[in-house]
């Protein structure tokens, strides 16, 4: 009794001084939290941890499937809503789950409110955040991109800001940091069940949680109390044993995973990292492994439960949690002995050698020691224009602490970047903590520019003058993500991605070709020299310092809240339902654009400057497909109109086949739809006339998003139909009053010669889907079922 008495002292002081002494802000809720029972799933919330509730609905469903569960099992099944009803086959069964909490980004939360707006629900069910980070575009420095962010944006702040007062949402604020960086340090715990409006959502896996990147429609469903669907995923375990050393980092594990699996090889499975290896690596370094999953279009990663998590709780006034978990760690946060796996990977970080992969991909991997030789054989830009650190990847203490080290070896040589030198903290309480330690000045003195804590060019928010649009070049980033004009809008710019540790040694060279594990430089005076292995500390000594407070927690009772939308606004459109489907085949649709090879959420809904227009439906559907590439012309945005025979861009065609009522289709390649979880990327056909969506694959996010939005996302039976398709067909979808699951819909492709292609197309709507199909899109059955 004593014993835990002091420990509730511990923590209360750990708060106090967390908060008050730091940052010299006074944050009632968190000393609240003291007094209160020690088992809240954040300082900010009244909700309990769900571990008593999860370990009895797992007996459940452990005794009617009799066999050990992995990791990814426990917490699923634990999650549902109704475990002894519930089937559960693998990759075949759609799960009704239960999520704990929901988080949503500034880009996404806009259309998200609007839906939730528009079911007439007075208050979200579960917790909720929104987290201003992706509308702060990067320019000059931190303090005047953030001052010119909150005046360009002021309308969609204050619609969010309010709109999250009036239905009960938590509201961090522009400056806050990096939605995943937030969670991570507030939100996340072992064995949490989160769905997010952002595809790296997964990051929370570094410290056990489930958390899945989703559409705003399925954010929706678990604001507005309803189950929350998931096709049961596959597993793909990754076993890890031995250690790392010198330049390896956690982020080569990933680039290494990415490597083996592709862009594609995680797709409707879950990658569950276990094994001896696992407590080598930090809580926040297994945060960076799972965010990247999302590049190998995995529905999510996580790592169990272990020390590593333990001391990041208790680093970030969170030790209650972690004393909370060690009593469930073996029913439900670490998995059972024996536990089966759809596909194994064994992986050794002994021996494992730092990676540098792109560009253009994340999945085109170069250990360190051959990237100069395959980029003179690809002609790839050798020299590099520019290195960026940071993002909600690669921006932790331990990642930032270790760059500085680099950085510090360098300077003592006389040396610094030769390049442009960029650094994104992930949140306010790393840049305030990194400040306090001299990490940044550091940074800054090695020619570092720190950024705003927000996303920046991690995802286009990059006013870049160093290069004119189409110079060929290349840059260097510890991001996620390296899509073609991904960063900088250039579609001619190499993006590569690394560890933070990488992107600093190259920095001073600001060549491919150098090695910095084997090969020394040459400092000012002249000698040779060998940069040291990185190295810093995992967790800071003197504890974070939370900087300026910038959360708005909803008032008990936000119904008296105004949310005000000018219908003259060009950043904010109340949304109109979609029609429902009249009970006919889809005949005669005209095909919008064939598209040829890669085409990510960023081709079909290109993000950077088009942000700002993620709560007008009708004004960003003119960035639809405005990169795909055209298989009838191999050309970017210029199709041509079946009708008139004139060649123009793709939305000003779709919206001239809308004005005459012409529905019409597109059809794609593999992986259709991968990389952002971005809703824009299904909403804008629905809205500019299109019926369906035809491809070899889907990625997993994207087909949802299709399905919630009334758009039939079909599949070739046989992948080699995608060549019977000509640019000029007319395309007829027939016996739709028979749309079952499983069942195939047939497709007639009338050519204009006269001659017919009938092919079949695979689908994987179940009974509930098939129903958003009738209905229009998701929103609209979910207002019939609360009438």
């Amino acid at each position: 009794m004593c014993t835990k008495i002091i420990s509730e002292i511990f923590t209360f002081i750990s708060h106090l001084n967390m908060t008050f002494w730091n940052s010299m802000f006074f944050k009632p809720q968190v000393v609240y939290s003291a007094f209160r029972k020690v088992s809240t799933m954040s300082i900010f919330d009244k909700n309990i941890l769900p571990y008593e509730k999860m370990e009895s609905k797992l007996k459940i469903v452990k005794d009617k499937i009799g066999k050990p569960l992995s990791l990814t099992e426990k917490i699923l099944y634990s999650h549902l809503e109704d475990p002894a009803k519930q089937d559960i086959k693998r990759g075949v069964s759609y799960l009704q789950l239960r999520p704990d909490r929901v988080a949503m980004q500034d880009a996404t939360a806009q259309m998200a409110m609007l839906q939730f707006m528009s079911s007439g629900l007075k208050r979200v069910a579960v917790p909720t955040t929104i987290h201003c980070d992706h509308l702060i575009e990067a320019q000059t420095g931190g303090v005047e991109d953030l001052k010119r962010a909150n005046k360009d944006n002021e309308e969609v702040f204050s619609y969010l800001k309010t709109a999250s007062a009036k239905y009960g949402v938590g509201f961090w604020r522009p400056g806050s940091g990096i939605i995943h960086q937030i969670i991570l340090e507030n939100y996340a715990f072992p064995g949490l069940l989160m769905v997010g409006t952002d595809s790296h959502t997964p990051n929370g896996g570094g410290l056990g949680g489930l958390c899945i990147g989703v559409g705003g429609a399925d954010a929706v469903d678990v604001m507005a109390n309803f189950p929350w669907e998931l096709k049961c995923p596959k597993i793909i375990g990754v076993h890890l044993t031995g250690k790392m050393k010198g330049w390896t980092t956690p982020k080569d594990v990933i680039l290494k995973v990415a490597d083996i699996l592709t862009v594609k090889g995680g797709t409707g499975a879950v990658i569950e990292y276990h094994g001896p290896g696992v407590d080598n690596i930090s809580c926040t370094g297994m945060g960076t492994i799972c965010n990247m999953g999302a590049e190998i279009g995995a529905t999510t990663s996580l790592f169990p439960y272990n020390r590593r998590m333990a001391d990041y709780l208790k680093a970030t006034s969170r030790g209650y949690i972690s004393e909370e978990a060690v009593k469930y760690s073996k029913s439900l946060l670490t998995p059972d002995k024996g536990s089966n796996y759809d596909q194994l990977i064994e992986l050794d970080l002994t021996s494992l050698e730092p990676h540098v992969n792109g560009p253009f991909t994340p999945d085109l991997a170069h250990p360190i020691s051959k990237l100069g030789e395959n980029a003179k054989k690809n002609d790839w830009p050798v020299e590099i224009k520019v290195g960026l650190i940071g993002s909600c990847t690669n921006s932790s203490y331990e990642d930032m602490s270790r760059c500085a080290s680099i950085a510090k070896e360098a300077l003592a040589h006389g040396l610094k970047s030769k390049i442009p030198f960029n650094v994104t903290p992930g949140s306010e309480q790393i840049r305030a903590t990194i400040e306090r330690d001299g990490i940044a000045q550091i940074l800054r003195d090695f020619g570092g520019t720190v950024l705003a804590n927000a996303c920046g060019p991690c995802i286009g928010q990059w006013d870049r003058k160093d290069v004119k649009k189409g110079e060929k070049n290349t840059i260097v980033s510890s991001y996620n993500r390296n899509f073609t004009g991904r960063n900088d809008a250039n579609p001619a710019t190499h993006a590569f991605v690394t560890s933070p540790e990488m992107v600093t040694a190259l920095s001073i060279e600001a060549r491919l070709d150098f090695d910095p594990t084997t090969e020394s430089i040459k400092g000012t005076d002249g000698k040779e020299f060998k940069l040291s292995d990185p190295f810093g500390d995992e967790l800071p000594y003197k504890g974070f310092d939370p900087g300026q407070d910038t959360y708005l927690a909803p008032p008990a009772d936000g119904l008296s809240v105004n949310v005000e939308i000018n219908p003259k606004s060009n950043r904010l459109q109340i949304l109109e339902p979609f029609e429902a489907w009249d009970g006919k085949d889809l005949e005669n649709l005209i095909i919008l654009i064939k598209v040829k090879g890669k085409c990510t959420t960023d081709h079909i809904s290109a993000a950077g400057p088009w942000l700002k227009y993620r709560g007008h439906l009708d004004n960003i559907s003119n960035n639809m497909f405005l990169t795909a590439t055209n298989s009838d012309n191999n050309e970017m945005n210029k199709v041509k109109n079946q009708e008139t025979g004139e060649w123009g861009g793709v939305p000003d065609t779709a919206r001239a086949y809308k004005a005459e009522c012409l529905p019409w289709v597109v059809f794609g390649d593999e992986n259709y739809g991968e990389g952002s979880s971005r809703e824009h990327a299904a909403l804008e056909p629905r809205h500019l006339g299109g019926r369906a969506i035809i491809v070899k694959s889907f990625a997993r996010i994207h087909e949802t998003n299709l399905k919630k939005q009334g758009l039939l996302a079909l599949t070739f039976a046989d992948a080699k139909d995608y060549d019977k398709v000509q640019p000029s067909d007319r395309v007829s979808l027939v016996g739709l009053n028979q749309f079952t699951p499983g069942k195939p819909i047939n497709c007639i492709l009338c050519h204009t010669d006269g001659s017919k292609d009938e092919i079949l197309l695979n689908h994987t709507f179940n009974e509930q889907q098939i129903e958003w199909f009738k209905s229009g899109s998701s929103l609209n059955r979910m207002k019939q079922l609360a009438k």
